[in-house]
């Protein structure tokens, strides 16, 4: 009978990832304000966008409503915040110590990343079925139906570890609040803008057009809007070979995975690496 892999330092690797898990779950339970602040900005933009440019947006598009066209842009945006707020709690946890402690524990260093980044993903599956179920409220049509708003959580879940990832290692290299929220901050307002979040790729700048094929939120507004709209929505990579919306969708998850496994490698070795130095 196969036995759980086990650490030379400690105990089995499952073992260590559920209770990194569980520790960082109970954590967001207490500290309801976190969930409630990484929602408040994607709602405003749901709301305000669809009522101040929701007409004049809707003639511009094909047959569509704009809450329909939006609503995966916001998801996406939603999964994008909550993402940052995860190095915030890691920081906190280096200020008060917690951090030192479990790196100088037998635990397992990509367990300790994995349980923490599974905790956030629970967080970022809550708040985005709050926001579909809105934009639904709000006139958003998903073609897909229920499986389709599943997948598009997926979607949401899968683009969520590179900017977790990426939000984690800000935290443990500057090891401080406020330079974790500027970095992270620092990106999101604009990727969002100059990728086809809010508006059609050929309705814009062509430098826009240029930096959206190497913006993430591009790849995952596309993955995500192809599932609402049960078609191909991709427009800065051509692609026949397969049906309908997986034109769109087999090259925006193949972009959101690899961009998840290296940003995740990086994370896991930053850890890693900080671990060394507070050993030595």
């Amino acid at each position: 009978m196969s036995t759980p892999h086990v650490d030379r330092h400690g105990g089995s690797f499952a073992s260590d990832v559920w209770v990194t898990f569980v520790r960082w779950t109970i954590k967001s339970v207490r500290n309801p304000f976190v969930l409630v602040v990484s929602l408040v900005q994607p709602i405003i933009f749901l709301v305000l966008f669809t009522q101040v440019f929701g007409g004049v947006a809707t003639s511009a598009l094909e047959g569509i409503s704009y809450e329909t066209y939006l609503v995966p842009a916001i998801v996406i945006q939603v999964a994008l915040v909550a993402a940052a707020t995860s190095g915030i709690g890691l920081v906190n946890d280096i200020e008060n110590g917690m951090f030192e402690k479990t790196l100088v524990s037998p635990m397992n260093r990509s367990a300790v990343f994995l349980g923490k980044t599974l905790a956030e993903i629970v967080r970022i599956v809550v708040q985005v079925v709050i926001v579909l179920v809105l934009g639904v409220l709000l006139g958003a049509e998903i073609a897909t139906g229920v499986v389709g708003a599943v997948a598009i959580v997926g979607i949401c879940v899968l683009f969520s570890i590179w900017f977790t990832a990426f939000s984690n290692v800000l935290a443990v290299v500057t090891r401080d609040e406020e330079s974790t929220i500027i970095g992270a901050n620092l990106l999101q307002l604009p990727l969002l803008f100059v990728s086809s979040a809010f508006l059609p790729l050929p309705a814009l700048p062509e430098w826009i057009r240029t930096v959206a094929t190497v913006n993430p939120i591009t790849y995952g507004v596309d993955a995500a809007r192809a599932v609402m709209l049960g078609e191909d929505t991709m427009t800065i990579i051509e692609i026949t070979r397969f049906d309908g919306m997986w034109n769109t969708l087999v090259p925006a998850l193949a972009v959101l995975s690899g961009l998840a496994l290296v940003f995740g490698s990086v994370a896991v070795y930053a850890i890693g690496r900080a671990a060394s130095a507070d050993v030595r």
